[in-house]
């Protein structure tokens, strides 16, 4: 059987450089290191395979990750298809070549035989319209350059340029590419042996909940927030709303403030943004840098945060509201609600959207989830209805005036009374 050079076109695995479309819901060090992962899978099947020669053509530098018995050969040209032309170009030594990328760690060795009989090229698709290998006997620059790169339709295109080139093409297994979470996710179940679906294991259970509220913020990932037991609540998953203008429940809320306003929590901003429009002088405050940015956006006032650092204003607030269940941040009602007590002038008011069931007293904390399964670690949460809110607030030295509530919503202003 005829050998041949398998070659691997590869970049350095760093943060910010590869996997960029995992980064909806990993940061750019967890995308990296899934990244060098997956390229440490493909490289082992790849020294497993028969072949002469192994070579890593590769943009940046070779460092822990590249075993022994490779080659390596630098990347060069413009786009992506010069740099494949001239990988064939660079490592030909006369025997047949084998291309195959980064990103299809799942890939089985027996795929990656020189065993062409009859045959000028082989091609293996990928089920996103690219291609995860092209094997040619002899370089030939017709057969890459123009061909449209990073499309879904790379695959089609590039075997129409051999074939219109009178090359025989054999067609080998249709794999899925690692390009996003849920390429992750399929890939990770059904071979779960790899060392990229051992850490997506272990990543995909330990997600800071700032970055999953951050990518749901700026629209790259859908997230809800559930229990402990997976089962989600609605209040606390309201995205769409929160990201929408302040409603008619909402400036019924409003209603009630007394200039100028602190909102704790100010997500997206339609709070702020409303009391603004009104007239009324209000300061967002949040931990998430996309929520303060989005406010900012909206032409409205926002810090960034947290509520129990010093703030703007202390003792002087006339309102402090913590709207859309916030009463639940940090885990401690009561204390939030002395934090809120300390922020507000005497007699100042403090407004409260509570839980519709008056009993509800629940300190568990919130773990967010993603439609392709990623969920953060714990976070600390509680949801509270009216009763439990008042006992709290008997401790803040906080004094209810009003329990209203419209069909789906509850709220309970409290005064400052010492």
């Amino acid at each position: 059987m005829t050998a041949g050079t398998l070659i691997v076109i590869a970049k350095e695995p760093l943060p910010g450089r590869v996997k960029t479309r995992l980064q909806t819901e990993f940061t750019a060090a967890e995308a990296a290191a899934l990244a060098r992962a997956s390229l440490i899978d493909t490289l082992t099947t790849v020294a497993s395979a028969s072949a002469s020669r192994r070579v890593v053509v590769l943009e940046g530098e070779p460092g822990a990750w590249l075993p022994g018995g490779f080659e390596v050969v630098a990347q060069r040209g413009g786009g992506l298809d010069e740099r494949l032309a001239f990988a064939f170009a660079d490592v030909f030594d006369g025997t047949p070549m084998l291309l195959v990328g980064m990103d299809t760690p799942q890939l089985p060795a027996e795929l990656l035989g020189f065993h062409w009989p009859g045959y000028d090229a082989v091609l293996g698709l990928t089920e996103d319209g690219g291609y995860w290998c092209l094997g040619l006997r002899e370089p030939d620059r017709r057969a890459l350059l123009g061909v449209p790169m990073s499309t879904s339709h790379t695959g089609r295109d590039q075997l129409r340029r051999l074939l219109d080139l009178g090359l025989r093409v054999l067609l080998l297994p249709t794999l899925r590419d690692m390009d996003t979470p849920e390429d992750a996710a399929a890939i990770a179940a059904a071979y779960p042996g790899l060392r990229m679906s051992r850490l997506f294991r272990r990543l995909q259970h330990s997600a800071h909940p700032g970055l999953l509220f951050e990518r749901a913020l700026d629209g790259t990932a859908r997230v809800v927030a559930t229990g402990i037991d997976g089962r989600t609540v609605p209040s606390l998953s309201e995205l769409e709303r929160w990201q929408s203008p302040a409603d008619e429940v909402d400036r019924l809320a409003l209603s009630r403030c007394e200039g100028p306003v602190l909102d704790i929590g100010c997500g997206p901003g339609r709070i702020v943004t409303a009391l603004a429009e009104q007239g009324i002088p209000a300061l967002g405050v949040d931990v998430s840098p996309q929520a303060v940015s989005l406010t900012t956006s909206r032409g409205a006032a926002a810090l960034r945060r947290p509520v129990q650092e010093r703030l703007p204003g202390e003792g002087r607030w006339g309102s402090v509201v913590l709207m859309d269940g916030n009463i639940g941040i940090g885990g401690d009602p009561a204390d939030l609600l002395r934090r809120c007590a300390e922020l507000v002038r005497p007699n100042g008011l403090v407004l409260v959207e509570v839980d519709p069931d008056d009993d509800l007293d629940d300190p568990t904390p919130l773990i967010l989830r993603t439609t392709s399964g990623r969920r953060s670690t714990p976070l600390p949460w509680a949801r509270v209805g009216a009763h439990a809110l008042l006992r709290h607030a008997r401790t803040a030295h906080l004094h209810p005036t009003e329990d209203w509530r419209t069909p789906h919503r509850a709220f309970l202003t409290l005064r400052r009374t010492a």
